[in-house]
Protein backbone atom coordinates (compact mmCIF):
# COMPACT_ATOMS: atom_id res chain seq x y z
CA UNK A 1 0.00 0.00 0.00
CA UNK A 2 1.22 3.53 -0.84
CA UNK A 3 0.71 5.83 2.14
CA UNK A 4 -0.05 9.54 2.15
CA UNK A 5 3.04 11.79 2.53
CA UNK A 6 3.84 12.96 6.05
CA UNK A 7 2.21 16.27 6.91
CA UNK A 8 -0.65 15.95 4.44
CA UNK A 9 -4.26 14.92 4.98
CA UNK A 10 -7.11 13.61 2.87
CA UNK A 11 -10.40 15.47 3.17
CA UNK A 12 -12.87 12.59 3.07
CA UNK A 13 -16.44 12.72 1.71
CA UNK A 14 -17.86 12.54 5.23
CA UNK A 15 -16.07 15.70 6.36
CA UNK A 16 -15.82 17.82 3.20
CA UNK A 17 -19.04 19.63 4.18
CA UNK A 18 -17.07 21.33 6.98
CA UNK A 19 -14.63 22.78 4.46
CA UNK A 20 -17.44 23.86 2.17
CA UNK A 21 -19.16 25.60 5.09
CA UNK A 22 -16.01 27.55 6.05
CA UNK A 23 -15.32 28.48 2.44
CA UNK A 24 -18.90 29.68 1.87
CA UNK A 25 -18.74 31.82 5.00
CA UNK A 26 -15.39 33.26 3.89
CA UNK A 27 -16.64 34.04 0.38
CA UNK A 28 -19.79 35.66 1.74
CA UNK A 29 -17.81 37.81 4.20
CA UNK A 30 -15.68 39.00 1.27
CA UNK A 31 -18.60 39.59 -1.07
CA UNK A 32 -20.33 41.79 1.51
CA UNK A 33 -17.24 44.01 1.57
CA UNK A 34 -16.56 44.13 -2.20
CA UNK A 35 -13.56 41.78 -2.16
CA UNK A 36 -12.97 39.74 -5.32
CA UNK A 37 -11.21 36.40 -5.64
CA UNK A 38 -7.71 36.07 -7.08
CA UNK A 39 -6.12 32.69 -7.87
CA UNK A 40 -2.37 32.30 -8.28
CA UNK A 41 -0.28 29.24 -9.32
CA UNK A 42 0.71 26.47 -6.90
CA UNK A 43 4.39 27.24 -7.56
CA UNK A 44 6.42 30.35 -8.31
CA UNK A 45 10.01 31.25 -9.13
CA UNK A 46 11.99 30.88 -5.90
CA UNK A 47 13.27 34.44 -6.16
CA UNK A 48 9.78 35.78 -5.48
CA UNK A 49 9.79 34.35 -1.96
CA UNK A 50 13.43 35.07 -1.13
CA UNK A 51 13.05 38.73 -2.15
CA UNK A 52 9.68 39.35 -0.50
CA UNK A 53 9.64 37.13 2.60
CA UNK A 54 13.33 37.57 3.43
CA UNK A 55 16.28 35.18 3.34
CA UNK A 56 16.70 35.39 7.12
CA UNK A 57 13.22 34.08 7.87
CA UNK A 58 12.47 30.52 8.93
CA UNK A 59 10.12 30.16 5.98
CA UNK A 60 12.84 30.76 3.41
CA UNK A 61 15.70 29.23 5.39
CA UNK A 62 14.04 26.03 6.59
CA UNK A 63 10.50 25.47 5.34
CA UNK A 64 10.19 26.01 1.58
CA UNK A 65 9.69 23.18 -0.90
CA UNK A 66 12.23 24.28 -3.52
CA UNK A 67 13.48 22.28 -6.49
CA UNK A 68 14.92 22.61 -9.99
CA UNK A 69 12.52 21.97 -12.84
CA UNK A 70 13.50 20.27 -16.09
CA UNK A 71 14.73 23.60 -17.43
CA UNK A 72 17.10 23.88 -14.44
CA UNK A 73 15.04 26.78 -13.03
CA UNK A 74 14.56 27.06 -9.28
CA UNK A 75 10.87 26.95 -8.41
CA UNK A 76 9.11 26.77 -5.05
CA UNK A 77 5.70 25.47 -4.05
CA UNK A 78 3.57 28.34 -2.76
CA UNK A 79 4.95 29.10 0.71
CA UNK A 80 2.36 31.77 1.55
CA UNK A 81 -0.37 33.66 -0.26
CA UNK A 82 0.66 37.32 -0.17
CA UNK A 83 3.82 37.39 -2.30
CA UNK A 84 2.17 35.66 -5.30
CA UNK A 85 -0.64 38.23 -5.21
CA UNK A 86 1.96 41.03 -5.27
CA UNK A 87 3.66 39.38 -8.24
CA UNK A 88 0.33 39.11 -10.04
CA UNK A 89 -0.53 42.73 -9.22
CA UNK A 90 2.67 43.91 -10.90
CA UNK A 91 2.74 41.46 -13.81
CA UNK A 92 -0.89 42.04 -14.77
CA UNK A 93 -0.79 45.83 -14.24
CA UNK A 94 -3.63 45.67 -11.73
CA UNK A 95 -2.67 49.14 -10.54
CA UNK A 96 -4.58 50.37 -13.61
CA UNK A 97 -7.79 49.14 -11.98
CA UNK A 98 -9.77 51.32 -9.61
CA UNK A 99 -7.92 51.47 -6.30
CA UNK A 100 -8.12 50.44 -3.56
CA UNK A 101 -8.31 46.95 -5.03
CA UNK A 102 -9.76 44.39 -2.61
CA UNK A 103 -8.87 40.75 -3.20
CA UNK A 104 -9.14 37.42 -1.39
CA UNK A 105 -7.89 33.89 -1.92
CA UNK A 106 -8.45 30.37 -0.63
CA UNK A 107 -5.34 28.44 -1.55
CA UNK A 108 -3.08 25.51 -0.63
CA UNK A 109 0.23 26.46 1.01
CA UNK A 110 3.30 24.26 1.45
CA UNK A 111 5.72 24.43 4.38
CA UNK A 112 8.28 21.80 5.36
CA UNK A 113 7.83 21.85 9.14
CA UNK A 114 7.03 19.43 11.93
CA UNK A 115 3.34 18.49 11.53
CA UNK A 116 1.07 19.14 14.52
CA UNK A 117 -2.63 19.56 15.17
CA UNK A 118 -3.99 22.24 12.90
CA UNK A 119 -0.61 22.68 11.16
CA UNK A 120 0.33 20.51 8.19
CA UNK A 121 3.01 20.58 5.50
CA UNK A 122 0.25 21.13 3.00
CA UNK A 123 -2.37 23.36 4.51
CA UNK A 124 -4.89 25.84 3.17
CA UNK A 125 -5.15 29.57 3.73
CA UNK A 126 -7.98 32.04 3.56
CA UNK A 127 -6.45 35.45 3.04
CA UNK A 128 -7.40 38.97 1.98
CA UNK A 129 -5.36 41.77 0.42
CA UNK A 130 -6.14 45.46 -0.07
CA UNK A 131 -3.87 47.33 -2.50
CA UNK A 132 -3.67 51.09 -2.94
CA UNK A 133 -4.32 52.84 0.36
CA UNK A 134 -2.33 53.75 3.47
CA UNK A 135 -5.11 54.92 5.78
CA UNK A 136 -5.95 53.24 9.12
CA UNK A 137 -9.47 52.78 7.77
CA UNK A 138 -8.18 50.06 5.44
CA UNK A 139 -6.39 48.40 8.37
CA UNK A 140 -9.76 48.42 10.13
CA UNK A 141 -11.44 47.01 7.02
CA UNK A 142 -9.37 43.81 7.00
CA UNK A 143 -9.31 43.48 10.80
CA UNK A 144 -13.08 43.84 11.06
CA UNK A 145 -13.57 41.31 8.25
CA UNK A 146 -11.51 38.75 10.18
CA UNK A 147 -13.24 39.63 13.46
CA UNK A 148 -16.76 39.34 12.04
CA UNK A 149 -15.91 36.11 10.18
CA UNK A 150 -14.43 34.40 13.25
CA UNK A 151 -17.17 35.71 15.54
CA UNK A 152 -19.91 34.43 13.24
CA UNK A 153 -18.31 30.99 13.29
CA UNK A 154 -18.59 31.08 17.09
CA UNK A 155 -14.87 31.09 17.94
CA UNK A 156 -14.62 31.59 21.71
CA UNK A 157 -12.28 33.79 23.75
CA UNK A 158 -11.24 35.69 20.64
CA UNK A 159 -8.83 38.57 21.23
CA UNK A 160 -6.93 40.93 18.95
CA UNK A 161 -3.31 41.88 19.58
CA UNK A 162 -1.79 44.71 17.52
CA UNK A 163 1.58 46.40 17.18
CA UNK A 164 3.32 48.89 14.92
CA UNK A 165 6.76 47.74 13.73
CA UNK A 166 7.46 51.04 12.01
CA UNK A 167 8.49 52.22 8.58
CA UNK A 168 12.03 51.76 7.21
CA UNK A 169 13.14 55.05 8.77
CA UNK A 170 12.14 54.32 12.36
CA UNK A 171 13.13 50.68 11.93
CA UNK A 172 16.76 51.80 11.53
CA UNK A 173 16.70 53.50 14.94
CA UNK A 174 15.13 50.50 16.58
CA UNK A 175 17.55 48.04 14.98
CA UNK A 176 20.44 50.08 16.36
CA UNK A 177 18.94 50.05 19.87
CA UNK A 178 18.16 46.34 19.64
CA UNK A 179 21.69 45.48 18.51
CA UNK A 180 23.13 47.53 21.34
CA UNK A 181 21.03 45.60 23.85
CA UNK A 182 21.83 42.20 22.31
CA UNK A 183 25.54 42.79 21.85
CA UNK A 184 26.25 42.12 25.53
CA UNK A 185 24.51 38.72 25.24
CA UNK A 186 25.58 37.83 21.72
CA UNK A 187 27.43 34.69 22.82
CA UNK A 188 24.22 33.33 24.39
CA UNK A 189 22.19 33.56 21.18
CA UNK A 190 21.49 30.47 19.09
CA UNK A 191 23.52 30.07 15.90
CA UNK A 192 20.62 31.27 13.72
CA UNK A 193 20.12 34.41 15.79
CA UNK A 194 23.83 35.19 15.61
CA UNK A 195 23.41 35.40 11.85
CA UNK A 196 20.25 37.46 12.27
CA UNK A 197 22.14 39.85 14.56
CA UNK A 198 24.25 40.93 11.60
CA UNK A 199 21.67 40.88 8.82
CA UNK A 200 18.27 41.51 10.44
CA UNK A 201 18.19 41.77 14.26
CA UNK A 202 14.41 42.25 14.27
CA UNK A 203 14.06 38.58 13.34
CA UNK A 204 15.58 37.61 16.70
CA UNK A 205 12.34 38.73 18.36
CA UNK A 206 10.58 35.99 16.43
CA UNK A 207 12.95 33.18 17.49
CA UNK A 208 11.25 30.11 19.00
CA UNK A 209 14.33 28.90 20.95
CA UNK A 210 13.41 29.22 24.68
CA UNK A 211 16.70 30.83 25.75
CA UNK A 212 16.55 33.41 22.95
CA UNK A 213 12.98 34.21 23.99
CA UNK A 214 14.25 34.85 27.53
CA UNK A 215 16.97 37.16 26.23
CA UNK A 216 14.60 39.33 24.16
CA UNK A 217 11.99 39.48 26.96
CA UNK A 218 13.75 42.57 28.34
CA UNK A 219 14.78 44.03 24.98
CA UNK A 220 13.73 47.56 23.95
CA UNK A 221 10.26 47.68 22.36
CA UNK A 222 9.79 49.12 18.92
CA UNK A 223 6.86 51.29 19.95
CA UNK A 224 9.35 53.53 21.77
CA UNK A 225 11.16 54.22 18.48
CA UNK A 226 8.46 54.67 15.86
CA UNK A 227 8.17 58.02 14.10
CA UNK A 228 5.31 60.49 14.51
CA UNK A 229 3.60 59.32 11.32
CA UNK A 230 3.62 55.66 12.38
CA UNK A 231 2.44 56.58 15.88
CA UNK A 232 -0.42 58.66 14.49
CA UNK A 233 -1.41 55.72 12.27
CA UNK A 234 -1.66 53.38 15.26
CA UNK A 235 -3.45 55.95 17.44
CA UNK A 236 -6.10 56.44 14.76
CA UNK A 237 -6.48 52.69 14.24
CA UNK A 238 -6.97 52.18 17.98
CA UNK A 239 -9.72 54.80 18.03
CA UNK A 240 -11.40 53.17 15.05
CA UNK A 241 -11.27 49.74 16.71
CA UNK A 242 -12.81 51.15 19.88
CA UNK A 243 -15.57 52.87 17.90
CA UNK A 244 -16.24 49.61 16.05
CA UNK A 245 -16.55 47.61 19.27
CA UNK A 246 -13.58 45.38 18.50
CA UNK A 247 -11.60 44.70 21.70
CA UNK A 248 -7.82 44.80 21.36
CA UNK A 249 -4.57 45.21 23.22
CA UNK A 250 -1.15 46.51 22.20
CA UNK A 251 1.52 43.80 22.16
CA UNK A 252 4.94 45.34 21.35
CA UNK A 253 6.49 41.87 20.90
CA UNK A 254 4.49 41.04 17.75
CA UNK A 255 6.73 41.31 14.69
CA UNK A 256 5.26 38.55 12.46
CA UNK A 257 7.58 36.10 10.75
CA UNK A 258 8.01 37.69 7.32
CA UNK A 259 10.20 40.61 6.31
CA UNK A 260 7.69 42.46 4.17
CA UNK A 261 5.64 43.80 7.10
CA UNK A 262 5.65 47.54 7.88
CA UNK A 263 3.63 49.63 10.32
CA UNK A 264 0.58 47.68 11.55
CA UNK A 265 0.88 44.01 12.47
CA UNK A 266 -1.85 42.07 14.23
CA UNK A 267 -2.89 38.63 15.41
CA UNK A 268 -6.19 37.12 16.47
CA UNK A 269 -5.69 34.55 19.22
CA UNK A 270 -7.98 32.21 21.12
CA UNK A 271 -7.63 31.10 24.71
CA UNK A 272 -7.66 27.41 23.83
CA UNK A 273 -5.30 27.12 20.86
CA UNK A 274 -3.44 30.37 20.23
CA UNK A 275 -3.03 32.28 16.99
CA UNK A 276 -5.77 31.73 14.44
CA UNK A 277 -5.15 34.69 12.11
CA UNK A 278 -2.26 37.05 11.43
CA UNK A 279 -1.71 40.03 9.20
CA UNK A 280 -0.73 43.63 8.83
CA UNK A 281 0.70 46.18 6.42
CA UNK A 282 3.36 45.59 3.79
CA UNK A 283 3.74 48.94 2.07
CA UNK A 284 7.08 48.07 0.43
CA UNK A 285 6.17 44.64 -0.89
CA UNK A 286 5.02 45.61 -4.39
CA UNK A 287 8.15 47.69 -4.93
CA UNK A 288 10.34 44.77 -3.79
CA UNK A 289 8.97 42.57 -6.59
CA UNK A 290 9.45 45.20 -9.29
CA UNK A 291 6.32 47.34 -9.09
CA UNK A 292 5.60 50.94 -8.23
CA UNK A 293 5.30 51.89 -4.54
CA UNK A 294 1.85 50.67 -3.47
CA UNK A 295 0.65 50.44 0.13
CA UNK A 296 -1.02 47.13 1.05
CA UNK A 297 -2.70 45.52 4.04
CA UNK A 298 -4.14 42.05 4.58
CA UNK A 299 -4.27 38.86 6.62
CA UNK A 300 -4.05 35.09 6.32
CA UNK A 301 -5.55 32.29 8.38
CA UNK A 302 -5.16 28.53 8.15
CA UNK A 303 -8.36 26.62 7.43
CA UNK A 304 -7.10 23.39 9.05
CA UNK A 305 -6.20 25.33 12.18
CA UNK A 306 -9.59 27.03 12.20
CA UNK A 307 -11.37 23.67 11.88
CA UNK A 308 -9.25 22.32 14.74
CA UNK A 309 -10.23 25.30 16.92
CA UNK A 310 -13.93 24.84 16.17
CA UNK A 311 -13.68 21.14 16.99
CA UNK A 312 -11.70 21.71 20.22
CA UNK A 313 -14.29 24.28 21.35
CA UNK A 314 -17.18 21.94 20.62
CA UNK A 315 -18.63 24.11 17.85
CA UNK A 316 -20.60 21.93 15.45
CA UNK A 317 -20.64 22.77 11.76
CA UNK A 318 -24.07 22.17 10.23
CA UNK A 319 -24.11 19.50 7.56
CA UNK A 320 -26.23 20.67 4.65
CA UNK A 321 -24.59 18.21 2.28
CA UNK A 322 -27.65 15.95 2.57
CA UNK A 323 -29.55 14.14 -0.16
CA UNK A 324 -33.15 15.34 -0.57
CA UNK A 325 -34.56 12.20 -2.11
CA UNK A 326 -33.65 8.61 -2.95
CA UNK A 327 -35.84 6.99 -5.60
CA UNK A 328 -36.23 3.24 -4.94
CA UNK A 329 -37.05 1.00 -7.90
CA UNK A 330 -39.43 -1.82 -6.96
CA UNK A 331 -38.00 -4.07 -9.65
CA UNK A 332 -35.45 -3.87 -12.48
CA UNK A 333 -38.26 -2.75 -14.80
CA UNK A 334 -38.44 0.63 -13.02
CA UNK A 335 -34.70 1.47 -12.97
CA UNK A 336 -34.90 3.45 -16.22
CA UNK A 337 -37.91 5.41 -14.93
CA UNK A 338 -36.17 6.22 -11.63
CA UNK A 339 -33.12 7.49 -13.51
CA UNK A 340 -35.26 9.74 -15.72
CA UNK A 341 -37.17 10.96 -12.66
CA UNK A 342 -33.95 11.92 -10.93
CA UNK A 343 -32.77 13.78 -14.02
CA UNK A 344 -35.96 15.85 -14.04
CA UNK A 345 -35.83 16.55 -10.29
CA UNK A 346 -32.17 17.60 -10.43
CA UNK A 347 -33.01 20.19 -13.09
CA UNK A 348 -35.59 21.55 -10.66
CA UNK A 349 -33.00 21.88 -7.88
CA UNK A 350 -33.71 18.69 -5.92
CA UNK A 351 -30.65 16.69 -4.83
CA UNK A 352 -31.59 13.09 -5.55
CA UNK A 353 -30.18 9.70 -6.41
CA UNK A 354 -31.27 6.19 -7.32
CA UNK A 355 -29.73 2.74 -7.36
CA UNK A 356 -27.77 1.82 -10.48
CA UNK A 357 -26.10 -1.35 -9.17
CA UNK A 358 -28.98 -3.87 -9.12
CA UNK A 359 -29.76 -3.89 -5.38
CA UNK A 360 -33.01 -5.39 -4.12
CA UNK A 361 -35.73 -2.99 -2.96
CA UNK A 362 -34.98 -3.85 0.68
CA UNK A 363 -31.26 -3.15 0.19
CA UNK A 364 -32.04 0.13 -1.55
CA UNK A 365 -34.11 1.30 1.42
CA UNK A 366 -31.30 0.35 3.81
CA UNK A 367 -28.84 2.23 1.64
CA UNK A 368 -31.05 5.33 1.53
CA UNK A 369 -31.23 5.30 5.32
CA UNK A 370 -27.48 4.76 5.66
CA UNK A 371 -26.56 7.75 3.46
CA UNK A 372 -29.02 9.99 5.32
CA UNK A 373 -31.53 10.74 2.57
CA UNK A 374 -34.33 13.01 3.81
CA UNK A 375 -37.05 11.33 1.77
CA UNK A 376 -37.63 8.20 -0.28
CA UNK A 377 -40.17 7.20 -2.88
CA UNK A 378 -40.73 3.63 -4.05
CA UNK A 379 -41.45 3.44 -7.77
CA UNK A 380 -43.35 0.43 -9.05
CA UNK A 381 -45.73 -0.26 -11.90
CA UNK A 382 -48.71 1.47 -10.25
CA UNK A 383 -46.68 4.63 -9.58
CA UNK A 384 -45.49 4.74 -13.17
CA UNK A 385 -49.00 4.19 -14.54
CA UNK A 386 -50.91 6.38 -12.05
CA UNK A 387 -48.41 9.20 -11.65
CA UNK A 388 -48.76 9.18 -7.82
CA UNK A 389 -46.20 8.01 -5.27
CA UNK A 390 -45.80 7.84 -1.51
CA UNK A 391 -43.21 10.29 -0.21
CA UNK A 392 -41.65 8.97 3.01
CA UNK A 393 -39.95 11.18 5.57
CA UNK A 394 -36.98 9.06 6.67
CA UNK A 395 -36.59 10.81 10.03
CA UNK A 396 -40.21 10.33 11.18
CA UNK A 397 -41.45 7.46 9.01
CA UNK A 398 -44.49 9.49 7.95
CA UNK A 399 -45.75 9.12 4.39
CA UNK A 400 -48.00 11.15 2.14
CA UNK A 401 -49.36 10.74 -1.38
CA UNK A 402 -47.80 13.13 -3.91
CA UNK A 403 -48.26 13.35 -7.66
CA UNK A 404 -44.95 12.78 -9.36
CA UNK A 405 -45.32 16.06 -11.27
CA UNK A 406 -45.54 17.90 -7.91
CA UNK A 407 -42.71 15.97 -6.23
CA UNK A 408 -40.07 18.70 -6.55
CA UNK A 409 -42.42 21.43 -5.30
CA UNK A 410 -43.51 19.32 -2.31
CA UNK A 411 -39.94 18.54 -1.25
CA UNK A 412 -38.85 22.18 -1.55
CA UNK A 413 -41.81 23.39 0.54
CA UNK A 414 -41.11 21.01 3.40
Amino acid sequence: MISIPKGTKDVLPGESYKWQFIERKARLACKLRNFHEIRTPAFEHTELFTRSIGEDTDVVGKEMYTFLDKGNRSVTLKAEGTAPVARSFVENSLEAMSLPLKMYYITPVFRYENPQKGRLREHHQFGVEVYGGDTPYLDLEVISLAYDFLSELGVKDLSLNINNIGCPNCRKKYNAALKEYLSSRYDELCSTCKERFVRNPLRILDCKVPHCKEIVAEAPVITDYICDDCRAHTDKLCRLLTDSGIPYKIDPKIVRGLDYYTKTVFEFVTGSVGTVCGGGRYNNLVESVGGNPTPCVGFGMGIERLLYILDSEGIEIPNDDILDLFAVSQSPDQVDYCFRLCSVLRREGVACDTDLTGRSMKSQLKFANKIGAKYTVVIGGSEVDGGVCKLKDMSTGETCDVTISELAKTIKER
